[in-house]
């Protein structure tokens, strides 16, 4: 079984090939570039360099998210555009679960940490590689908070460590590391292999059907909804306004709608 990984969820761009769980190959960036002009042709040079061809693949796993919704959408499009070219199905891998991979043996409580930008972060707790409660965008202030009163030992990894390394060693008081610079970041590999486990377990899905976990909404979206909730606010003012003007209109002239009506309860109008 010949599995591509693809992950693409924050600023590093990382692919792999795996074959009956052994990790053929590995490619990584972190150097600015945006992922659409990486990330392919990283994909192309891993087959070559691996020896292997697209035909005789069996399954492309993905990073899911969360994590960056562009870099998210950059992979998931690549993902599907291969496996519907060449007729396989495809495993929406969770990025949480996958930085949680890179550090399989910790017997730590493990902690991946993602910037979610807003001094949030997404994250979610294992141990021994099992996920424990929900994956969550939470602040950083909040976390720790929360770790220092469970107390324990804690593994920290992920992008959003290098943005928040220096509040968790100021404030954390509980016991607790960061992953070594080879585990810290994403990376395909891990998401190969998850995948493999995924195809075994009967957790595949077709392409048309793969689908991403924001765990948050996209910016774009939220703005949208808050800017649907406001027209609609304005929409329900005119209504009332309109709706008082005719009621005025068709009362008798010492009646009023709305303040000093001159009706014995105004609450109830």
């Amino acid at each position: 079984m010949l599995t591509l990984g693809i992950d693409s969820s924050g600023r590093t761009a990382s692919c792999a090939l795996a074959e009956d769980g052994v990790l053929l190959g590995e490619y990584s960036t972190n150097i600015g570039l945006t992922h659409s002009e990486t990330l392919l042709p990283m994909i192309q040079e891993l087959f070559a360099r691996c020896g292997r061809r697209c035909e005789a693949l069996s399954l492309v796993a993905v990073s899911a998210g969360p994590g960056s919704f562009t870099g998210l959408r950059i992979g998931a499009a690549s993902g599907k555009g291969i496996a519907l070219a060449y007729g396989i199905p495809m495993a929406a891998v969770s990025t949480l679960e996958g930085l949680c991979r890179n550090v399989a043996e910790s017997e730590r409580f493990v902690h991946p940490i993602m910037d979610a930008r807003r001094h949030q972060v997404y994250t979610a707790e294992y141990l021994g590689g099992v996920l424990r409660g929900e994956e969550e965008a939470v602040s950083i202030e909040e976390l720790v908070a929360r770790l220092n009163r469970e107390g324990g030992k804690h593994l920290f990894l992920g992008d959003g460590v290098a943005v928040y390394r220096a509040y968790i060693e100021s404030n954390m008081t509980a016991e607790h590391s960061f992953a070594s610079a080879g585990n810290l970041l994403q990376r395909a590999g891990s998401i190969a292999l998850l995948g493999e486990r995924m195809l075994e377990r009967g957790k595949t899905v077709e392409s048309g059907d793969f689908t991403l976990s924001y765990v948050r909404k996209p910016q774009a979206e939220r703005e949208r909804e808050r800017q649907g909730l406001r027209e609609f606010d304005m929409l329900h003012q005119n209504n009332a306004d309109s709706a008082e003007r005719t009621l005025d209109r068709s009362l008798p002239r010492n009646y009023r709608i709305g303040g000093r009506s001159g009706y014995e309860n105004e609450e109830s109008l």
